[in-house]
Formats: C-alpha cells, structure tokens, sequence
C-alpha cells in the first residue's frame, strides 16, 4: 500500500531531493498567518506517492534535507503514518 503525503519545497536545504521523488502533483499556496511563517509568502506543495519497500529510504532522505528545526514531511497510508524532523546534519 503506497503513501502519499506533501513536501513543501521551501522547507528543504537540498531541494535536489525533489528529483529522487515520485511528485504527482504541483501547487501554489499562499501563506496566511496561521502557517506561522512570515519570510515566506508562498509554499510549492508537491504531493508525493512513496512505496512501501521505499518509505524508510525516502523519509530518511528528507531528513537529511529539510532546513531548520521548524519543519517536518509527513506522508502516510490508511495503516502507517510517516512524520520526518531534521536530523542533525554534519560535514
């Protein structure tokens, strides 16, 4: 059973990981002050589609890539929900 879930494209440090993907689809949103993120005043929403025998792969790519303590991916199925912070990153 695949999962699907978003990837905000400004919350990544390496947006090369973007083309490691499986993007289904592209959309703009405006940024309201509910998202609590003011130097931002849109998202690119890339609604992605992982495999089961991908997803621990995938979410520890985008761990590696987001920028800052302040976002996270998520991408889930009806049985598993995926929820990917930061990982300390060091060269």
């Amino acid at each position: 059973m695949n999962y699907r879930g978003d990837v905000i494209e400004e919350s990544l440090r390496n947006k090369a990981v973007l083309s490691e993907l499986h993007i289904v689809s592209t959309r703009l949103e405006q940024v309201t002050p509910r998202h609590k993120t003011p130097w931002l005043k849109r998202w690119t929403l890339h609604t992605i589609e992982v495999s089961e025998a991908e997803a621990n792969a995938v979410a520890e790519e985008l761990s590696r890539s987001l920028d800052g303590n302040h976002w996270y991916v998520d991408f889930k199925n009806e049985v598993t929900h995926y929820i990917i912070f930061q990982t300390a990153f060091s060269r």
